[in-house]
């Protein structure tokens, strides 16, 4: 049997991985740009005032946490399919809405975590210039994550429907 057929046509489980590795590496690509744009500000800030460092890595390492949105995401999925107890059961149809769910999902890793590495950037430049303001500072790109977690809640809640064994589709005949 090939390995198209046995992987994406009588089963889902290509597809499903599919979805998973998306939600993976749109999670990684958009943290990995986000703690570079501000990593990159924070570097400028600190040739001028290097004990500012501890403060700013907090900025720095905020919009690294949609990896770890997209690793979660990968584990709900393996979870959901099987593959952890060994198990496997997807359908061609469910590995689909899987995918769906993994590259929706990423996407919003991804662009999230490079906004709130430029959100991040704007507020290293605050704390350059009034270091009492780190508070405030962290509030506003922790806001852009909230969008993120959304992703992420909204995932696991389509993971239960979409893989839920007794899910049938219905359709009626036109007449």
């Amino acid at each position: 049997m090939a390995f198209w057929q046995l992987y994406f046509l009588e089963s889902g489980l290509g597809w499903a991985v599919l979805g998973a590795m998306f939600a993976v590496a749109g999670g990684g690509m958009g943290s990995a740009q986000g703690i570079r744009i501000a990593s990159g500000q924070a570097a400028g800030v600190m040739s001028e005032k290097p004990e500012l460092f501890g403060k700013l890595l907090v900025l720095i390492a905020l919009p690294g946490t949609q990896g770890f949105y997209g690793f979660v995401t990968l584990f709900l999925i393996l979870w959901r399919i099987g593959v952890l107890g060994k198990a496997v059961d997807v359908s061609a149809l469910s590995g689909l809405g899987i995918l769906a769910i993994g590259l929706g999902s990423g996407l919003v890793y991804w662009r999230s975590a490079v906004y709130q590495g430029e959100t991040s950037a704007a507020c290293i430049n605050l704390v350059a210039k009034k270091p009492e303001e780190m508070g405030r500072a962290i509030i506003l790109p922790a806001l852009v994550e909230t969008y993120a977690v959304v992703a992420l809640l909204a995932a696991f809640l389509t993971l239960l429907w979409v893989v839920e064994p007794s899910l049938k589709l219905v359709t009626q005949a036109v007449q």
